[in-house]
């Protein structure tokens, strides 16, 4: 894709954002930036104030520009993850113009973008962050030590501190490159750490939370259900999932973990990890849902909650 016409781009983020998907769009700003491109990252949804650590999340916008070149979607092929972002008139303006997709997940292209170029990096790439990278790479683009550190932020946070399997020299490489363009992991780190601090109101909710957990399959399988109620009150402060995801990986004989949220629409979210084996993207997509072997996650309004609950343990029942 010939960049050089292309003045005003605008960067999508999936409508769950994680820190890939942010940290791979800061990127993204910070290099077409120096580029002399004007660059507009758009999210649907507020991005979770756990991720508030991310230099450079207040410039994410929930107004969809009037004008632009370019959209570059980051991190999804999944059209339930961008359902509210592309349709109507949005969808309308993107399909207009020219549109590049960079995702590294294992899933099946199902955006309702007929002529959208997609690209995946060099290799097998770990993150999104990861294939900013290799594109910056190919096109001879500068990278700067924000960009850098957000390039690294990004293939962290999806690798679990390039602790997964998924992890090889080459990735581990790209890391060590972006360190000797200036990032640090020791200050994303602390920069976490600090933004990660729970206050005791979420310390005693997290415990509420571990005593609701259900262990099913021969307590291969942990599940926790959050309802509608809670998410108003303690999303604002830390992602209610997250909080019991943390303790699930640790659980003895525990091989998928999943969180379920219910809202009052009918939207029905899952998160799902996976500990020893690749089974969370299998799972994810039963649902319509993708991502990674051992982190992948699902939206749907096609059921209601006890249904979904029972086609769950049943489907992960078979791969286990």
């Amino acid at each position: 894709m010939d960049f050089n016409e292309l003045n005003t781009i605008l960067i999508l983020q999936p409508e769950n954002p994680d820190g890939d998907s942010v940290t791979s769009a800061l990127a993204l700003e910070e290099i077409l930036g120096d580029l002399g491109k004007e660059v507009i990252i758009y999210s649907y949804v507020h991005i979770p104030d756990y991720l508030r650590y991310i230099q450079g999340t207040d410039r994410i916008t929930d107004e969809f520009p009037n004008n632009f070149d370019l959209t570059i979607i980051v991190d999804t092929v999944t059209a339930s993850l961008l359902e509210n972002t592309l349709k109507g008139s949005k969808l309308s303006a993107i399909s207009k113009k020219p549109v590049l997709i960079l995702d590294h997940h294992p899933t099946e292209n199902n955006l309702p973008l007929e002529k959208a170029e997609f690209y995946g990096g060099e290799g097998e790439c770990v993150a999104t962050g990861e294939i900013v990278y290799h594109l910056a790479q190919t096109n001879d683009w500068n990278i700067n030590q924000t960009a850098a550190t957000h390039i690294v932020e990004s293939m962290l946070s999806d690798t679990l501190g390039l602790t997964t399997v998924v992890v090889k020299g080459e990735n581990v490489q790209v890391v060590a490159e972006c360190l000797k363009l200036g990032a640090s992991m020791s200050e994303i780190d602390a920069r976490r750490r600090e933004f990660m601090k729970k206050s005791p109101k979420i310390v005693t909710y997290k415990g509420v939370l571990l005593q609701r957990i259900e262990y099913l399959c021969d307590s291969k399988l942990a599940l926790i259900h959050i309802p509608w109620d809670e998410i108003q009150e303690y999303s604002p402060h830390y992602n209610p999932s997250m909080l019991a995801m943390e303790e699930l990986r640790n659980t003895e004989g525990v091989e998928l973990s999943v969180g379920i949220k219910t809202y009052p629409d009918g939207k029905i979210t899952g998160k799902i990890r996976a500990n020893n084996k690749p089974l969370a993207g299998e799972l994810a997509a039963h649902f319509g849902g993708g991502g990674h072997d051992y982190a992948a996650g699902f939206k749907t309004t096609d059921w209601k909650y006890e249904d979904l609950k029972l086609e769950l343990i049943n489907k992960a029942r078979s791969i286990l």
